[in-house]
C-alpha cells in the first residue's frame, strides 16, 4: 500500500455522528445515570441520599409553604396570601435586626481569624516553654459546655457594663469560637512542609514575616473553612444573643424571632416567614462556600 493511499485513508472524514448530550437532562443527572449503569450496587446509596435530602429539605418547604398563608388559611390548610409577610415587617424591624446580625458575625469572625491563625501557626511550627500545657488548655476549652459558663460570663460582663452592647456579644462569640478555630488552623499548618518554613527563615524573613508572607497566604482554604463554620454558628445562635443583646435596637434576627414568638404574636405563618428569613443567609453562605469548606477540612489531612 502506498504512502498516498495511507494519507488519503487517514484524512478521510469521520462520518460517524458525534455523541450529542441528551436534551432536557442536567449534567449531574447524566452523571448519576452513568454511575448507576456502571455500578448497580450504588443504587441503595443514591436512594438513601435521596431520602436524606428530602428529610433535610422538608423543613424549608414547610416554612415556605406556610409563610405564604394567613392564620385562617393555615388552620384550614388551603389558600395562599402574603399577609403574614406584611405583618412580620410591621411587628419587627427585620432590616435592622439583619444588619445587627451581620455586624456581630463579621466582627466576631474577624477576631477569631486573627487569633486562631497566629496561634495555630505558633502551636504547629514553633517551640516554646509551656506549649504542651497551653495546647491542652485550648483543647479543654472546646469541651466546656456553653450552658455551664454562660451565667458567670453574664455576671462578669455586667460588672464592666458590657451587657446590651455589641462589644459584649462579640467578645463572647469570639471566646467561644477561638479554641476550635485554633485547633483547625494548627492541623492545617502541620501539613505544611517543614522545609518551606526553614527555607524562609534561612532567607532572613524570620518567623513573623514567614507567617505573614508564606504561611498565611497558603492558609486561605482553612481560613475560609473557619469563617463559614463560625458564621453558621454565630448567625443561628439564640442563647448568647438573648442574654447579651436585650435592647430592641441591637437585637439580632434570631433574638427578634424569639421575642416575637414569646409575645403577643403567635401566628404560625408569621413565625414561618421570620424563620425563613433567618435561615436563608446561613444556607446561602454554605452553598456558596461549600467547596472551600470541604477543601479546608481535608487539605491538612491530605498533605
Amino acid at each position: 500500500m502506498s504512502v498516498g493511499s495511507l494519507a488519503t485513508k487517514d484524512n478521510r472524514p469521520d462520518r460517524r455522528r458525534p455523541h450529542a448530550p441528551k436534551r432536557g437532562v442536567p449534567s449531574r443527572a447524566r452523571f448519576v445515570l452513568r454511575r448507576i449503569r456502571k455500578d448497580p450496587a450504588s443504587i441503595p446509596i443514591f436512594l438513601a441520599l435521596l431520602v436524606a435530602s428530602g428529610v433535610m429539605l422538608y423543613p424549608f418547604g414547610f416554612m415556605l409553604l406556610n409563610s405564604l398563608r394567613s392564620q385562617s388559611q393555615y388552620l384550614s390548610g388551603s389558600g395562599f396570601s402574603t399577609a403574614s409577610w406584611s405583618a412580620l415587617f410591621s411587628y419587627l424591624p427585620v432590616g435592622r435586626e439583619l444588619l445587627n446580625s451581620a455586624l456581630v458575625c463579621a466582627a466576631s469572625i474577624a477576631i477569631i481569624l486573627a487569633v486562631s491563625s497566629s496561634a495555630g501557626f505558633a502551636f504547629a511550627k514553633l517551640s516554646f516553654r509551656g506549649q504542651g500545657a497551653l495546647f491542652v488548655t485550648v483543647i479543654g476549652c472546646m469541651m466546656v459546655p456553653l450552658q455551664s459558663i454562660i451565667i458567670p460570663e453574664y455576671v462578669n460582663f455586667a460588672h464592666v457594663h458590657l451587657i446590651n452592647t455589641y462589644l459584649g456579644a462579640i467578645l463572647v462569640y469570639a471566646g467561644l469560637g477561638t479554641p476550635f478555630a485554633t485547633f483547625l488552623m494548627m492541623t492545617f499548618y502541620r501539613g505544611l512542609p517543614e522545609e518551606l518554613v526553614e527555607a524562609a527563615v534561612c532567607d532572613g524573613l524570620g518567623y513573623e514575616s514567614t507567617f505573614w508572607r508564606v504561611a498565611l497566604p497558603l492558609a486561605k482554604p482553612a481560613l475560609a473553612t473557619v469563617a463559614v463554620l463560625q458564621f453558621i454558628q454565630i448567625w443561628d445562635d439564640l442563647l448568647v444573643g438573648l442574654l447579651f443583646l436585650q435592647e430592641p435596637t441591637n437585637r439580632t434576627i434570631t433574638v427578634g424571632l424569639g421575642v416575637l414568638s414569646s409575645g403577643r404574636v403567635v401566628a404560625i405563618p408569621e413565625l414561618m416567614a421570620g424563620s425563613l428569613i433567618s435561615a436563608l443567609p446561613a444556607v446561602i453562605v454554605y452553598l456558596v462556600f461549600q467547596r472551600y469548606l470541604v477543601a479546608g477540612l481535608t487539605l491538612g489531612v491530605n498533605r
